[in-house]
């Protein structure tokens, strides 16, 4: 369809859709302390020229109403005044509350530049003693760490914070300390020293609790829950945050509850992603209900509209859409009759997004309209918007932008409004549209705009057959997302914004273009690009699992290792796109090869959703059709390729639901894939260290639980395992009582083990904060099991060559699972783990891993082969034939 209008005046687009309080996930102060900008009203010692006062008070409101370049006008007025009068403190101060106006419109260079002159300023202050001088000072050191945590500076953001905390200090004032102390732990966290940030904020909480209660302590205490969920601590985040809501209700603040009501309204509807069905209607209910009790609750006409779009796409979201339609016609009234200022301009960019949703556009007949400037009349009854009606309204917010010179939010309405375009098949006019966002956002220098847009147009693109141009477009989304790692991982929190949605769609559709165009025409360089997207992929899904941009392995060529150091191995990419499983191989000395079989998307959703459950349902032999069909997709197309290479080890790339696959388990009609080939896996090939274990040394530090613990059924043949061990290899045993994580942490530290082997109940799920190992007193969660094992790293000369989980659950329930565990054994040093991907048999462990032990004292075998002997071993004894009992294992990391 053609648009015949819509023409709007000068470029026009806005920010994420999230409206939650911390929306920018950088500092509690900001959002929490609505003075910060005007610290000046609050100094015992006035500057002495009134038209100073007058314009940072005047500056202070535009901030405050979210005017922000009309605020920095302002200020630069008064800093202007100011220098004339030589007052060097109140210039400190201007520059300061400039530098704040700067970061909320993205000038990052004028921000440094602004805080670095008030640094110089304050240093050159020959008696720095005063009242007045530490409050800007402390001012000015939290603008300046929350200007180094936005550049991912986040080591100096926490010194800077540190030394606030200390003027704080030395002010008494407790509350300001605290806010420095809870910025210091996402510092923390960003640094993947997840251990301490807790510890901060545990601490953080003792001593907020101690204090009698005030607004100012359910303020404190609100702040500290949105960071716990900053940080994953969603159970925590709830609790913090109802013992804010209890002392808000006590001193009857309507605006605090509201917040606090909010906020628990987003921490609900992050723990959604609960795999308990049951579970997550209970929280969908929860979340629903906070937003409604906080739109109740509230006074204020943007707080109340932010609660009831955080409650819609609530809604759309999980398919509640009469629920949604109820809601929609409540809203635009509303956005009508707010006051101009950032605020409500990203309040209708959301409402817009909502409404562009598919499960929203589908339920009318009228959606796919032509977008045209002449329908565009004022009108707000709309139950469901069609195209013209959502354009309205980013037009607006584009132009409204515009007016307030906000170029960041001006670049997000163009682009939505881009994005509205494609969705109606106009896609020339969206292009223009988008390649218009894409030019105000890299004006600003604003990365995390500029990839969506990027991405846009790449879709764009495609469908209008530009394949080079779609090419050069998605190049350039990947190469933004990988140079805003650390600050994608704080916008992953926001509930608006999900990894799933906004971040591995670039990679896969980036894919499918590459692999559909090879193809057509065989094109080496398109399958080398499609390999490395697919191992950017698996880094970019580890850094959402760790909430962190937290792996910072040394890349290794992959090609090497296999023409050079394992010359048996060949390299498999099976990826699942719509309507295909593509494959990519690598064999020895050999270029990429790709393979193609078409199928229909709901054939490979069931049959990788099924075949798990079947593998693990002992009496039963229904697996046999599913594992040879799975077998057909992956092996079949490059069985001649294997044989021709005679390779003897398989080392797969898994993606998505296929990492609940185990390979060894694939079925031919007449054996299984681990009868003819050692198998592991890897979870992005630049991640590994290619060395094979030392032999001639090996000593395991094992750990396990034999008995009932914390509810857990006790594991009899678990002291059986251990023992047998022993009599392989020298080993340090740590059972049941002596297995404390005190004791384990001291083992770690005190010997240089090069294995680690862990027999417990433990379960590792797609979120980090529900990954645990149980011990005797307490669980590891991952992250500490992380920093327990890193400890062997940083202390000693010989880093863990083989992590090894023979416990139940361990790599079981999701997608994600292996990834992590992988993730957090590269991380820490331990070169490869060996985990079982559902709870298995303990008696079968105890046997399978005393002949995996034995094999591996064998110096000329791979740890893959020494896992592929002792799988095969135990399939040949009648009692453990169904890969129930031996296919669970597997080896992640490096092979050798």
């Amino acid at each position: 369809m053609k648009v015949e209008g819509l023409k709007l005046e000068g470029d026009i687009a806005v920010k994420p859709a999230n409206l939650k309080p911390d929306n920018l996930g950088l500092l509690a102060t900001l959002r929490e302390q609505p003075d910060n900008l005007g610290l000046l009203a609050t100094l015992r010692e006035q500057p002495a020229n009134f038209k100073i006062s007058t314009l940072l008070k005047q500056g202070q409101g535009l901030y405050d109403s979210g005017r922000f370049a009309e605020a920095v006008d302002v200020l630069e007025q008064a800093l202007e005044s100011n220098q004339s009068k030589g007052d060097q403190l109140s210039e400190a101060m201007v520059l300061s509350n400039l530098s704040l106006a700067y970061q909320q419109l993205g000038l990052w260079t004028s921000a440094k530049n602004a805080i670095a002159n008030s640094e110089k300023l304050l240093r050159s202050i020959k008696s720095p003693d005063s009242t007045a001088y530490l409050q800007v000072l402390a001012q000015s050191l939290m603008i300046k760490g929350s200007i180094e945590l936005g550049s991912s500076e986040a080591k100096a953001a926490m010194a800077s914070w540190e030394q606030a905390a200390l003027t704080y200090g030395e002010l008494g004032d407790e509350a300001g300390e605290i806010r420095s102390r809870i910025n210091i732990a996402q510092a923390l966290q960003d640094l993947g020293m997840y251990k301490r940030a807790l510890n901060l904020l545990n601490q953080v909480e003792e001593s907020l609790i101690a204090q009698p209660d005030s607004l100012n302590k359910a303020i404190l205490l609100r702040s500290l829950g949105n960071m716990r969920q900053l940080v994953g601590q969603l159970s925590q985040s709830r609790e913090t945050l109802e013992k804010s809501l209890e002392i808000a209700r006590s001193l009857s603040s309507s605006q605090e509850i509201s917040a606090t009501l909010f906020s628990l309204g987003n921490t609900a509807r992050a723990q959604l992603s609960s795999g308990d069905t049951a579970q997550a209607q209970q929280e969908l209910d929860e979340a629903i209900d906070y937003y409604q009790q906080a739109f109740d609750q509230s006074t204020d006409p943007i707080t109340k509209l932010e609660a009831q779009l955080n409650q819609l796409s609530l809604l759309i979201d999980n398919k509640r859409i009469k629920q949604a339609q109820a809601l929609i016609p409540q809203i635009l009234p509303q956005l009508e009759s707010l006051p101009l200022s950032r605020r409500s301009i990203y309040l209708r960019i959301n409402f817009a997004q909502s409404l562009m949703k598919d499960e929203v556009r589908s339920i009318k007949d009228e959606g796919n309209v032509e977008i045209s400037a002449k329908r565009l009349q004022p009108s707000v009854k709309i139950a469901v918007a069609p195209s013209y009606e959502i354009a309205k309204i980013l037009a607006t917010a584009a132009q409204q932008a515009k007016g307030l010179g906000d170029k960041r939010a001006e670049a997000y309405a163009i682009g939505t409004l881009g994005q509205l375009y494609e969705q109606n098949q106009q896609l020339p006019e969206s292009q223009d549209l988008t390649q218009q966002a894409l030019k105000l956002a890299q004006e600003i220098n604003a990365p995390d705009i500029s990839y969506r847009w990027q991405w846009q147009l790449g879709r764009i693109s495609t469908g209008l057959g530009e394949e080079e141009n779609a090419i050069a477009a998605y190049t350039e989304a990947i190469n933004t997302l990988k140079s805003i790692r650390s600050d994608l991982v704080a916008v992953n929190q926001q509930v608006r914004f999900t990894f799933r949605e906004s971040v591995e769609p670039v990679y896969r559709e980036f894919v499918q273009l590459l692999l559909q165009s090879d193809s057509r025409n065989s094109n080496p360089e398109n399958l080398e690009k499609a390999r490395e997207i697919i191992e950017s992929l698996q880094l970019a899904e580890l850094d959402n699992y760790f909430r962190s941009a937290c792996l910072n392995a040394t890349p290794v060529v992959v090609d090497q290792v296999i023409d050079q150091v394992d010359t048996k191995a060949a390299l498999i990419y099976p990826i699942i796109l719509p309507e295909s499983v593509d494959i990519i191989i690598r064999l020895p000395q050999q270029q990429l090869r790709h393979y193609r079989t078409a199928l229909p998307q709901n054939q490979i959703e069931s049959t990788l959703e099924e075949l798990p459950v079947m593998l693990r349902q002992i009496h039963r032999r229904l697996f046999f059709q599913m594992s040879q069909q799975v077998y057909d997709w992956i092996i079949r197309p490059i069985e001649k390729d294997l044989a021709n290479s005679q390779v003897d080890t398989l080392v797969f790339v898994l993606d998505g639901a296929l990492r609940n696959i185990p390979m060894a388990a694939l079925h031919d009609g007449e054996q299984y894939l681990v009868e003819k080939y050692s198998i592991a896996l890897t979870p992005g090939l630049d991640l590994m260290n290619p060395q094979r274990l030392v032999r001639e040394d090996i000593r395991v530090l094992t750990a396990g639980l034999s008995e009932s613990r914390q509810g857990y059924n006790p594991l009899p043949f678990v002291e059986v395992e251990l023992e047998k061990i022993k009599a392989q290899v020298p080993s340090e045993i740590l059972l049941n009582q002596d297995f404390t994580e005190t004791n384990f942490e001291n083992s770690v530290e005190a010997d240089p083990f090069p294995v680690v082997h862990i027999a417990s109940h433990g379960e590792f799920s797609s979120e980090a904060e529900k990954t645990f190992i149980l011990t005797w007193d307490s669980k590891i969660n991952v992250t500490e099991l992380k920093d327990l094992l890193q400890t062997t790293d940083l202390r000693q000369p010989t880093p863990i060559e083989l992590l090894v989980l023979s416990a139940c659950e361990t790599a079981a329930g999701d997608k994600r699972a292996a990834l992590g565990i992988a993730g957090v054994a590269i991380e820490a040093g331990a070169r490869s783990t060996l985990a079982t991907m559902w709870a298995v048999d303990d008696q079968a462990t105890a046997v399978l891993m005393n002949r995996f032990y034995q094999e591996l004292t064998d110096t000329s075998i791979s740890k893959a082969e020494a896992l592929n002997r002792a799988q095969k071993s135990i399939l040949q004894d009648p009692n453990y034939e169904h890969p129930y009992y031996w296919a669970a294992y597997i080896m992640v990391g490096n092979w050798l």
